[in-house]
C-alpha cells in the first residue's frame, strides 16, 4: 500500500501544491478573519445594543456574542466528518458558502439575538473547513513537507485574516466611518475571501487515498497521482479498506484522544485571547482594540507561526508542541504576576510584551501543530480520518466556546490575574500531555504515522 501512494509522498513541492495550498488556505484565512474580527469590534456591537457591564445580561450576551460561531463549529465539524467518507471534494466548496453567507448577514442584524444566530450559521462553515482542508491537504502532499503545507495553510493564514481584521478596522476609524457601521463593515468583509474560492474548491481533485482506500477506485486512484505527480503506478489490486472502524477505534484510542484533549485545552487558551484580549485584555493596558489586534499578530503570531515553518519537518511536531505550550505557560504567568505586583504603576510596554509572548509560542508550537489539524489527520488511518478529525475539532471548538463564557467571569469575579493563572496551568498541563502522549510523525507517510498498514496487516 505504501508503494503505491509512494509518489504522493515523494514528490518535490510544485504547482500543484501551491494553488492547493491557496485554495485551501483562503478558508483558513477568513477563519482567522471571521473568528478574531468579532474581538475587536466586540465593544461597539454591545454598545450599538446598549449593553454595558452594569447590564444584568451583560456576561451572557458576551459570551454567545463571541461564542456562537464557536459553537457552531463544533457541530459544523461532526455532520461533515460523517459525511467526509462520502467524498473529501464532495462537499469542499459547501464551508466556504456557508462562511459567505453567514458573513454577509452580520451586517443587518437589528439584534443581538440575531447576530448570534447568523454567527453559528457562519460556525457551520468553519467547522466544516477545520475537517476538509487539513485532510485534503495532508492527503495530497509529499512526506518531506507535509508538516510546513499545513502549517502555512492554518497557521500563517489564520494569522493573516486576523492582522487584516485589525487593519480594517483602524482604517475605517482613521477615515471617520460611524461605530454602528464600522463593526458591520468588518463583520461582512469576511464574505470577500471565502467567496474567492468557492470555485477553486469545487475544481480541486478528489484524494488518491480516499478514492483508493475507501471508496475502492483503482482507475481513480491512478488517474489523480497521474496529476499530482506525472507518474504512472501500475495498480491491479483493490486497496479499499475492509478494516472496521471498531478496530481501528480500538487500537488507537487513547492517541484520538490524547488529539481531541489537546486541541481542547489549547482553544481554551487560545480563544481566551482571540475574543477577549482586543476587548478585556486591551482596555486593561489602554490600547486601542486594532491595534492590539495588529501588535499581536505583527510581533508575535506571525513571527512564531514562521519559527514553525522552518523547523515543523526537521525538529519535529512534539518538540514544537511541548516547548511552545512551555512558553505559553511562562508568558501568562509572568504576565499576571508583573501586573499583579506593581500594581497601578505597572508598565503597559512591557506587560503587552510579556503578555505577546504567548501568542509566539502559542504559533510557533500547538497553534501549528494541533489547531492546524496536523494530530488528527496524520494519526488516524484514512478510513477513520474524517470522523477522527471532526472528534479534534468539535474538541477544540467546545473548549474554545467553554472559554467564551468561563473566560469572562473569571475576569470579571476573580480578576484578571486570577483568570490569567487558569490559562498557564492548563497551557502547562497541555504540555505533559504532549510528552507522554503523543507520538512524533514528522516525514512518515500518513500510513505509518496512522498505523494504518500494521493495523491492516495485523
Amino acid at each position: 500500500m505504501k508503494d503505491i501512494f509512494k509518489p504522493l509522498d515523494e514528490k518535490r513541492l510544485s504547482f500543484f501544491h501551491i494553488k492547493s495550498l491557496v485554495t485551501t488556505g483562503m478558508g483558513v484565512f477568513t477563519d482567522g478573519y471571521d473568528l478574531s474580527s468579532i474581538g475587536i469590534v466586540l465593544l461597539l456591537v454591545l454598545s450599538e445594543f446598549g449593553i454595558t457591564s452594569k447590564s444584568p445580561d451583560y456576561v451572557s450576551l458576551t459570551a454567545a456574542i463571541s461564542g456562537s460561531a464557536l459553537a457552531g463549529a463544533a457541530i459544523g465539524a461532526i455532520i461533515f466528518g460523517l459525511l467526509s467518507n462520502q467524498g473529501r471534494k464532495k462537499f469542499y466548496g459547501i464551508d466556504v458558502t456557508l462562511m459567505t453567507v453567514g458573513a454577509l448577514l452580520q451586517a443587518f442584524v437589528t439584534d443581538p439575538t440575531e447576530l448570534i444566530i447568523v454567527r453559528f450559521l457562519l460556525g457551520l462553515g468553519v467547522g466544516a473547513d477545520y475537517v476538509l482542508s487539513p485532510m485534503i491537504m495532508a492527503e495530497h502532499a509529499n512526506a518531506k513537507d507535509r508538516g510546513k503545507i499545513i502549517a502555512l495553510g492554518f497557521g500563517l493564514f489564520w494569522g493573516f485574516g486576523a492582522t487584516l481584521a485589525a487593519i480594517l478596522y483602524l482604517a475605517l476609524q482613521a477615515a471617520g466611518v460611524p461605530p454602528s457601521l464600522v463593526w458591520r463593515i468588518v463583520l461582512a468583509a469576511g464574505a470577500i475571501p471565502s467567496a474567492s474560492v468557492i470555485y477553486l474548491r469545487r475544481k480541486i481533485p478528489e484524494t488518491a487515498r480516499f478514492l483508493g482506500r475507501i471508496r475502492g477506485d483503482t482507475e481513480g486512484v491512478k488517474g489523480v497521482i497521474r496529476e499530482v505527480t506525472g507518474t504512472e503506478v501500475n495498480l491491479t489490486s483493490n486497496l479499499k479498506d475492509n478494516t472496521s472502524f471498531g478496530e481501528y477505534f480500538r487500537r488507537n484510542w487513547a492517541l484520538f484522544l490524547s488529539a481531541c484533549i489537546l486541541w481542547f485545552l489549547f482553544d481554551i487558551v487560545a480563544y481566551s485571547g482571540i475574543l477577549f484580549g482586543p476587548s478585556l485584555i486591551a482596555s486593561s493596558l489602554g490600547i486601542n482594540s486594532g491595534v492590539f489586534q495588529l501588535l499581536i499578530e505583527g510581533a508575535f503570531t506571525i513571527p512564531g507561526g514562521i519559527i514553525a515553518l522552518s523547523l515543523i519537518d526537521r525538529v519535529g511536531r512534539k518538540p514544537l508542541q511541548v516547548v511552545g505550550f512551555v512558553v505559553m505557560a511562562v508568558a501568562l504567568m509572568s504576565f499576571a504576576f508583573y501586573k499583579s505586583s506593581a500594581g497601578a504603576s505597572f508598565s503597559p510596554i512591557i506587560a503587552f510584551f510579556l503578555y505577546g509572548l504567548q501568542n509566539l509560542g502559542s504559533q510557533a508550537g500547538p497553534g501549528s501543530v494541533s489547531a492546524s489539524g496536523i494530530l488528527g489527520v496524520e494519526l488516524a488511518p484514512t478510513k477513520v480520518r474524517g470522523l477522527v478529525q471532526s472528534l479534534t475539532v468539535a474538541s477544540g471548538r467546545i473548549g474554545a466556546t467553554l472559554t467564551s463564557f468561563v473566560f469572562p467571569s473569571l475576569f470579571h469575579e476573580y480578576g484578571e490575574s486570577f483568570a490569567v493563572y487558569f490559562l498557564a496551568t492548563i497551557a502547562a498541563i497541555a504540555a505533559v500531555i504532549t510528552l507522554v502522549a503523543i507520538p512524533e510523525t514528522k516525514r512518515k507517510p500518513l500510513e505509518e504515522s496512522s498505523r494504518e498498514v500494521s493495523v491492516e496487516t495485523a
